[in-house]
């Protein structure tokens, strides 16, 4: 359990140190329709300037989850790290889409105990057992990230679309992997199951480093959470929407879990944590 909270919170630091404005992380699928009797994907995946281009640092696959067309969660093959780039292979044994997603959650707290200053990090259920319920000054941050793509083999299915209601995610209305130019799709985003209202959303097509202008699109949710975009090109292109409560964690007292405001610990007010949450999708869109 240890050895799993400190991978995760190395991946998760090395994201987080990143400027939001030039680093960017991306999962990019060999294919994302395929047909045929024995398909198979391989992915990349890093963090870097220039998108779908590995110049800086892979990204870590600790949280990596695949969900199947029938809702089950399957193990890639082949995994492995380099300098610049992560990169697995994926078999597609059943029809219809999977979503592949490398997803992390971290807690971060500070808190007195004994007149001793302590510090945590891990997950909310580490917190939970390692946290005292009667802790003091207690400051908490929660952190998470979802990077995903989706491929189907034959026909598009929805089921591994289901949002599992946990951090922002992206809930499509129209299929990831129906996506042609010229053509409208609407998106909805949900942080924690719920419309994610007044979201700012940006689409960049790769392969900026070939061209002098970013070309990046902005949005903006709807009292829905929802988007609507007109593709202007065909290609790859990268998805991506941030959720951001507070700049740094709020100090109160101690007594509550992540959120809670439960008594004990002395002071003046509940907790209140700070929180960022962060999306991002691979998406290709197929000339008419």
């Amino acid at each position: 359990m240890k050895s799993f909270i400190r991978g995760l919170s190395v991946a998760l630091l090395v994201v987080l140190a990143l400027p939001a404005s030039a680093h960017r992380q991306w999962l990019f699928p060999s294919a994302t329709v395929l047909s045929g009797a024995d398909p198979w994907v391989t992915f990349d995946g890093a963090v870097s300037n220039d998108l779908f281009y590995y110049e800086h640092v892979p990204l870590r696959l600790d949280g990596l989850i695949v969900t199947a067309p029938d809702g089950s969660v399957v193990k890639p093959e082949n995994a492995a790290t380099s300098r610049y780039r992560s990169t697995f292979d994926l078999h597609l044994t059943q029809k219809g889409t999977y979503r592949v997603a490398v997803v992390n959650a971290l807690m971060t707290a500070s808190y007195e105990v004994a007149g001793e200053t302590k510090r945590f990090r891990g997950t909310a259920e580490a917190f939970a057992n390692e946290v005292p319920k009667d802790a003091k000054d207690l400051a908490v941050s929660r952190t998470a990230s979802r990077v995903e793509s989706f491929v189907t083999s034959g026909r598009p299915t929805d089921t591994a679309l289901t949002p599992t209601g946990i951090g922002l995610e992206l809930a499509p209305i129209t299929h990831p992997n129906d996506l042609v130019v010229g053509e409208e799709a609407r998106f909805a985003f949900l942080l924690d199951g719920k419309p994610a209202v007044g979201l700012e959303v940006t689409l960049i097509p790769g392969g900026i480093r070939y061209r002098d202008k970013l070309g990046e699109i902005k949005l903006t949710t709807d009292t829905a959470g929802r988007i609507t975009v007109k593709w202007p090109e065909p290609g790859m292109y990268w998805l991506n929407a941030t959720f951001q409560e507070g700049g740094q964690p709020r100090r109160g007292p101690g007594g509550g879990g992540p959120g809670g405001g439960g008594p004990g610990g002395g002071g003046t007010g509940p907790v209140t944590p700070g929180r960022r949450a962060n999306y991002v999708a691979t998406l290709e869109v197929l000339a008419q």
